[in-house]
């Protein structure tokens, strides 16, 4: 069985009477989420067999956005209303570049639609709820305490992802709510170090909502974007002192293919030097599309080298969902 989740503090949960809109109806759109992914799957091995989160309910139907790590790859997709009614689920779409993920309801969900609002209106300072599955006792009072540029290890970049203090414990999926009842974002990591420079501020990482307006309509309809893939390597990185060093590789991935080894630095993609994750991330993606051989300048063994990486689409080595 599962394990239950701790609840948040009575005094750190947000007081219905200070604000002002229907605090119980909006938390009331939010749906735990259960999946089971194949032992064989891609994703398996990093991000679990069984995995938990949370997901909110956008549209009129059951239409659930996530985070997309939660669905990726699963066989199984089980959601928990705010009554207590089990609900099943399947994969509608997941957009890498995001992060995002949809879930489609295979039963009539009785459940309040949450207002999707604008992330881009959000100033540091400004406080915010996030909330999980189970009404006041997951919902945490917090506040913007960051926007900034993102680089995630697994080749993912955000230019504005939204950082929140304190962190909620369970936060995967997760609704950013702001003042006027509206999502502004989905939960996707916890940080330790919320504001840059100050390592010991734990928080969240937050999706900005104004991400999936360009891309909802696609997702829905054949569970993809419509640009073109970007190229993937499968390289796990790692950044110091503007150094990115390969921290690992996805196993069977062009990386590890193509000879890219576990300790290599990266020096230089088609012969621009790498200043940090994010400028390898963009100096890659500038070559073209998924499948171009992304040219790199290796540190190994205090040997210099060039490998030739063919790239991928990440979305190959997945295994699909089957609703579409």
């Amino acid at each position: 069985m599962d394990e239950p989740i701790p609840e948040i503090r009575p005094d750190m949960q947000p007081d219905p009477a200070k604000v002002p809109f229907d605090l119980e109806r909006t938390l009331s759109a939010m749906v735990s989420i259960h999946t089971e992914i194949p032992e064989d799957a891609f994703t398996a091995a990093t991000l679990g067999t069984e995995r938990r989160g949370h997901g909110v309910v956008i549209r009129d139907g059951g239409l659930i956005l996530t985070i997309g790590y939660l669905i990726v790859e699963a066989a199984s997709i089980w959601m928990i209303d705010s009554t207590g009614r089990a609900i099943p689920g399947d994969v509608l779409g997941y957009d890498q570049e995001t992060g995002f993920g949809l879930v489609q309801a295979l039963e009539p969900i009785a459940l309040p639609v949450i207002e999707i609002g604008r992330s881009g209106e959000l100033s540091e300072g400004e406080p915010m709820i996030f909330a999980g599955a189970g009404g006041r006792a997951q919902a945490l009072k917090t506040q913007v305490v960051s926007i900034r540029e993102f680089a995630g290890y697994w080749e993912y970049l955000l230019d504005e992802a939204i950082f929140t203090t304190p962190p909620h414990p369970f936060w995967g999926g997760g609704a950013l709510i702001g003042s006027d009842g509206t999502l502004r974002g989905i939960g996707s990591l916890f940080v330790q170090e919320a504001v840059p420079g100050q390592d010991s501020l734990d928080g969240n990482m937050v999706v900005p909502i104004d991400l999936l307006g360009p891309i909802l309509d696609d997702l829905v309809s054949t569970g993809r974007t419509q640009r073109p893939r970007r190229p993937w390597l499968g390289m796990f990185t790692a950044e110091a002192v503007g150094k990115v060093i390969v921290a690992g590789l996805w196993n069977g991935g062009p990386a590890e293919q193509a000879g890219i080894e576990r300790g290599d630095l990266v020096l230089e993609v088609d012969g621009t030097p790498v200043t940090g994750m994010a400028d390898m991330l963009r100096n890659i993606w500038s070559l073209g599309k998924a499948g171009i051989e992304v040219p790199l300048i290796i540190f190994r063994d205090r040997s210099i080298m060039e490998i030739r990486v063919p790239s991928a689409r990440r979305s190959d080595y997945y295994k699909t969902p089957k609703l579409h």
